[in-house]
């Protein structure tokens, strides 16, 4: 070999990959996308539970559940199987808009 080539091949020797670097690998970004899809499937609970929560008080303040043997009383069973809005996410849109209770309706009381 001679001296321009070892010269060629010392300049070149620098860009070599480092072997003992080569294969390093970080946690953090493994730690950040474990946390969104907890977050994310929280998220996706936390939805399914505000409409099955908006479905029966719906179905509630409609009267829909109201026991036919037992007046005053609910149907419990009802409750679990009704649908009371034809869409789930008419449920979800009401939950998401209405955070605070409604107030009520005022008594009309005789004179």
């Amino acid at each position: 070999m001679s001296d321009v080539e070892g010269k060629i091949l010392k300049i070149y020797d620098k860009s070599k990959p480092d072997g003992e670097h080569l294969f390093d690998s970080s946690n953090w970004n493994h730690l950040a996308w474990c946390i969104v899809v907890l977050l994310a499937g929280l998220a996706f609970w936390l939805a399914i539970a505000l409409v099955n929560a908006e479905n029966q008080r719906n179905a509630l303040m409609t009267k829909q559940c109201a026991d036919p043997i037992f007046k005053g009383e609910i149907d419990q069973q009802c409750l679990l199987t009704v649908h009371s809005r034809e869409h789930w996410w008419q449920h979800l849109w009401y939950g998401m808009r209405h955070v605070r209770p409604e107030a009520p309706a005022p008594v009309a009381r005789p004179h």
